[in-house]
């Protein structure tokens, strides 16, 4: 039997989740819910999504536009074994209870607080710690981004210290209401949330992270430096283990990929509009004694949507384990395995 998913907010994250649930072997998209028309909404019914209306939205405004609707968010809530809240910041929080309510389990973004579900979620580090759970929040895209390297570095080579300088992209590119801007905007609270939020899934983890944004749409870069307990005597190995792990891309010098721009390039001319893994740069890595120094970049739109799909998994056992799970997701995504 396929588990029936819904998706509750269909903009950036949740339309990108619904397309992936669409494309799973042990998986059914009940359909997707939207407070108004728009041009997404549109999307929806062109791919056969069946259409509801959220919040305090409008029937009679969707089908004014000519979008059918196939009934309330309540009705689709209850059609649904899980519901993937991908609703703007704080509102998941809100709709925690009606799902609850309904009887019917939950995934949260990384846009709401820790408390609104069991645990934190990142399928490398913590597949285990889902399994069978009611309520899973998947942590944003920065922290995702952390989780799945701090998988491989404390695994590999353990980490005695670790900071991180977050450059963040100003908006999505649809978030025309919030930029552009014409600065570098530092983040004044100092350390930055994204550590303490590193540490729902790694709570010994000792990493502090600062950020400041800059006016770009093309995704965020972090500037790592940590400190390695058992590093090894070049950087080859540590290289090596990001090659070998699933989600990550590493960059040769030879293809001429000078920074973001040419990672989306890339993603769009591979037949991927999205960059779902961690990208990293052969020569943007270096190991000097225990310090290792290294770029990444990730694509704020789409990094955490293979991670949802991994904690349906987990929370309903269809996988037993992270790396059985994240083959199945990756091979519908159309994302490559490790590269050894």
């Amino acid at each position: 039997m396929k588990v029936r998913v819904a998706v509750n907010g269909y903009g950036t994250i949740g339309k990108r989740v619904a397309d992936a649930v669409a494309r799973q072997p042990d998986m059914t998209l009940v359909g997707v819910a939207k407070t108004r028309p728009s041009f997404d909404a549109q999307r929806a019914i062109a791919h056969g999504y069946p259409l509801y209306v959220a919040g305090g939205g409008s029937r009679d405004a969707f089908e004014a536009a000519g979008l059918p609707v196939a009934g309330t968010v309540e009705e689709m809530v209850r059609a649904s074994d899980v519901v993937v809240d991908a609703a703007p910041d704080k509102v998941g929080k809100e709709n925690a209870g009606r799902y609850q309510a309904a009887g019917v389990r939950a995934i949260f973004q990384g846009g709401e607080k820790a408390e609104v579900a069991e645990v934190s979620f990142n399928a490398l580090a913590n597949y285990a710690q889902a399994l069978g759970k009611q309520r899973v929040r998947v942590v944003s895209c920065n922290t995702t981004g952390i989780a799945r390297a701090a998988s491989v570095l404390t695994k590999g080579f353990g980490v005695d210290r670790w900071d991180v300088t977050l450059i963040r992209r100003a908006a999505d590119p649809s978030e025309t209401q919030r930029g552009p801007i014409n600065g570098i905007l530092p983040t004044f609270t100092l350390p930055s949330h994204h550590g303490p939020d590193v540490r729902t899934i790694f709570p010994d983890l000792a990493i502090t992270t600062t950020a400041v944004v800059v006016p770009t749409t093309l995704m965020h870069v972090h500037v790592n430096h940590a400190r390695l307990t058992r590093p090894p005597s070049d950087a080859a190995p540590v290289l090596d283990a990001f090659r070998g792990t699933r989600r990550f891309h590493i960059f040769s010098p030879w293809e001429k990929v000078d920074g973001t721009p040419q990672v989306m390039e890339f993603a769009r001319d591979r037949g991927i509009p999205d960059m779902m893994e961690n990208v990293l740069w052969a020569n943007g890595l270096r190991l000097d004694g225990p310090d290792l120094y290294f770029f990444q970049a990730i694509h704020q739109e789409s990094i955490v949507v293979p991670e949802n799909i991994d904690a349906i998994r987990a929370m309903f056992n269809l996988a037993p384990d992270a790396a059985t799970s994240m083959a199945i997701t990756d091979k519908t995504l159309g994302l490559g395995p490790p590269s050894r």
